[in-house]
């Protein structure tokens, strides 16, 4: 991992399970990493720790949790791939009312968004694009989300979630933006960081990113209006699936977590060679 990156290495022994224990969909962390298997086995201890470490964010995680969330249209999903077949996540920080639920509940509806569409082989070959609508951000609510929340967030995504963020295209972004992009960009690896495109309120210059026709109306687009109500209804309607998977979820020990991950890939990537003698080093985002 980056030294940039707000984890601390500990025994990878902590919380071992049994050699025969390792999480049954390790293929997506083998995409995410362009199957390298050690940044890929280093991906998946991320995973785990990552998740033990954060409760009021990873605990009772399921979608029926974060329905004041989804209602709101905090988060959502458009209906419509863009040209290199990505799904485009939308997030409407102003959508939020502060007095109503913590800043945490909404890291827990973009998580959960994240492993639904983490699910789909094509998402996790193509990645995602996000598009985040500061509109209406005052510097209030903006302060919600300070170095401790930044740090935690950015250490999960760039670190411990197999998933590609191929760009985050940034609109009707305040003045203040400029101070909250500051603290985000010291802890962004370089790659992540110029992803980052800042279009103000020119829709032109979005488009040139996203094509308008995959673009509700609210963003120039021809899609028809943003309606959020499809994809609460997928998520909401996939409960029994979040509450199967994470109840499989173990920390991963050192040996048979590099047994899966080339197991796994046989059928993937026949050429590559099988690991050896990797030792995984265990971390704890805080």
């Amino acid at each position: 991992m980056s030294g940039d990156s707000d984890c601390t290495r500990t025994s990878p022994s902590v919380g071992s399970p049994s050699d025969n224990e390792f999480l049954p969909d390790r293929p997506r962390f083998l995409r995410a990493r362009k199957f390298d298997y050690d940044r890929a086995l280093q991906l998946l201890v991320n995973y785990h720790s990552c998740r033990r470490s954060w409760p009021e964010v990873f605990n009772n995680l399921k979608p029926s949790a974060i329905k004041a969330v989804l209602a709101s249209g905090f988060v959502t999903v458009l209906p419509h791939l863009d040209t290199e077949g990505r799904h485009i996540v939308c997030i409407r920080p102003d959508r939020w009312t502060p007095s109503n639920y913590p800043i945490t509940e909404n890291i827990r509806a973009i998580y959960l968004t994240l492993e639904k569409l983490i699910q789909s082989e094509e998402t996790q070959v193509n990645g995602i694009v996000i598009l985040a609508d500061y509109k209406g951000v005052s510097l209030s609510k903006a302060s919600h989300f300070g170095p401790f929340v930044a740090k935690k967030v950015i250490g999960i995504l760039q670190d411990g979630f197999p998933i590609r963020i191929k760009a985050v295209n940034i609109i009707n972004e305040p003045r203040i933006f400029k101070g909250i992009f500051a603290i985000i960009k010291p802890f962004l690896k370089e790659k992540i960081a110029n992803r980052f495109f800042l279009h103000g309120s020119d829709l032109n210059s979005l488009h040139q990113n996203l094509p308008q026709r995959i673009l509700p109306e609210e963003y120039g687009g021809t899609s028809g209006k943003l309606d959020i109500a499809a994809w609460n209804e997928l998520l909401l309607s996939s409960e029994e699936d979040f509450l199967h998977d994470f109840s499989q979820l173990v920390l991963p020990g050192d040996s048979s977590l590099s047994e899966a991950l080339v197991s796994g890939d046989a059928e993937e990537k026949q050429s590559e060679e099988p690991l050896r003698g990797m030792k995984p080093q265990l971390y704890y985002c805080y």
